[in-house]
């Protein structure tokens, strides 16, 4: 199956997986995900207020909406229901699995974004007792040139496994253009797109990709933590 002959979602499964991914979303985040349009996802999330599988909120003066109990589980069903008219569980599955064997890269990656290692030498040249603890400040550009060339290596395969996911459900198409903007950005020198949460960071889309799988598989999360152990 090609990528022009997957599977394409209702509009209202969009809306409801980007906000089961969001937690609590605004309107333009939730068009975001997929690449709608705001205005469409503003009537979309009306009917699903409307029907009672979210409730509006508001935040700060700023309109949010969230899923409630029966509108996450009815979303589940539905996506579950997808999965098995597209003939899409197996390849969902396996790509699965690949992508949490790409999960310890990126978590590792993040942590060495953050936190230099404990065997780097502190200014100065001596490396002291708890040095691992100490924060990257970001006045090394070559180290952290080093981990962006890992994250460039890590993108590539990824790029592999959403070839995958969008062959068989083309939903997926709009997260390799997300990832590659995150990582524009970074090049262009915005080090907050790598790590920062509440932001379209590439750890945020990182997250967001492992929840729509998560969710599309119906599967727990300390479900899939027991599993690993």
């Amino acid at each position: 199956m090609t990528a022009s002959s997957a599977h394409r979602s209702d509009p209202r499964l969009l809306v409801w997986l980007a906000l089961r991914l969001k937690g609590l979303g605004e309107i333009d985040d939730v068009a975001a995900v997929h690449g709608l349009e705001p205005d469409e996802a503003e009537w979309l999330l009306a009917e699903l207020d409307a029907a009672g599988h979210c409730m509006f909120r508001e935040v700060g003066g700023v309109p949010k909406f969230i899923l409630t109990p029966s509108g996450r589980d009815d979303g589940e069903a539905a996506l579950a229901e997808e999965l098995d008219a597209a003939g899409a569980r197996d390849v969902v599955t396996g790509v699965y699995h690949r992508f949490l064997g790409l999960n310890p890269k990126m978590l590792q990656l993040c942590t060495d974004w953050q936190v230099f290692p404990a065997d780097r030498p502190a200014a100065g040249g001596d490396t002291a007792p708890g040095d691992g603890n100490r924060l990257n400040d970001h006045s090394d550009a070559d180290y952290d040139a080093a981990i962006i060339r890992r994250l460039e290596a890590l993108h590539d395969e990824l790029a592999g496994v959403l070839d995958a996911l969008t062959s068989v459900l083309a939903r997926y198409e709009n997260y390799l253009a997300r990832f590659a903007d995150a990582l524009a950005k970074l090049h262009a020198g915005d080090l907050d797109y790598l790590t920062k949460p509440m932001m379209p960071s590439y750890h945020t889309i990182w997250f967001e990709l492992h929840e729509d799988l998560l969710a599309t598989l119906g599967i727990n999360r300390a479900d899939e933590a027991a599993a690993q152990q």
